[in-house]
């Protein structure tokens, strides 16, 4: 290589990284492509040796400021990001999946057979203590509700079924849950049942209970069951 060859080159080179405008595109290319925040030391090793990259990120800083992407320093590094006004635009609503437990699920097929049921009754079908907190998530899942008071002493509350339980297992009525041949059929239940087992009929309701008084139904934020719950 001649030596005046040689000097073009570094002549090249010396005007690449005195060329600020060079520096800021070089600048916003990596911080674009980067996975994550950048330092300083970080950019300037990917750059030409005496490049003003401090200089380079202030006037990228401004040159962004009140746009919809802005560049900011996080932590000692730098990104670009939304800008903070507009991070409504980013939120994604969806419907969380939320499976029931089988306590749950034990709890809400007494309910939905034996209805009007108290908390009693459910004990005494699971033959296990009824937690408050099972009863409270299946009334915050809008599948369960408080319909009234038993007319026996301490007047305990009796609960049941709600529409949206029907719509969630697909069900025009309570008559459509299914019966003692289906759920043989399914192998939910021993082909050899003991003498004068029955399915409780849903339909069959009684009329020992008094409506709740005004203010004592509870109110829950609605939540949503996707398809995966059992």
């Amino acid at each position: 290589m001649t030596e005046s060859l040689a000097e073009e080159i570094a002549a090249e080179g010396a005007v690449a990284v005195e060329d600020p405008a060079e520096t800021e595109r070089r600048i916003e290319a990596l911080l674009f492509a980067a996975d994550g925040p950048l330092s300083v030391v970080e950019l300037a090793g990917r750059l030409p040796e005496g490049a003003g990259v401090e200089a380079a990120l202030e006037s990228l800083k401004a040159r962004y400021e009140g746009r919809g992407v802005e560049l900011v320093p996080v932590a000692g590094r730098w990104r670009f990001q939304t800008a903070e006004d507009l991070a409504f635009l980013m939120t994604e609503e969806r419907q969380e999946p939320r499976r029931l437990s089988k306590a749950a699920q034990e709890t809400l097929a007494i309910i939905a057979y034996h209805q009007p049921v108290t908390r009693a009754d459910i004990e005494a079908v699971r033959g296990v203590q009824a937690s408050s907190g099972t009863l409270d998530v299946l009334m915050e899942l809008g599948l369960v509700r408080m319909r009234g008071r038993r007319r026996t002493p301490g007047r305990p509350v009796t609960y049941g079924t709600t529409d949206a339980f029907l719509e969630h297992y697909g069900l025009a009525s309570l008559s459509d849950l299914p019966g003692m041949g289906e759920m043989k059929a399914a192998g939910l239940l021993d082909m050899n049942l003991p003498p004068g087992f029955s399915v409780p009929d849903p339909m069959a309701g009684g009329d020992d209970e008094d409506p709740l008084d005004e203010g004592e139904q509870p109110e829950f934020h609605q939540d949503f069951l996707g398809d995966e719950t059992p």
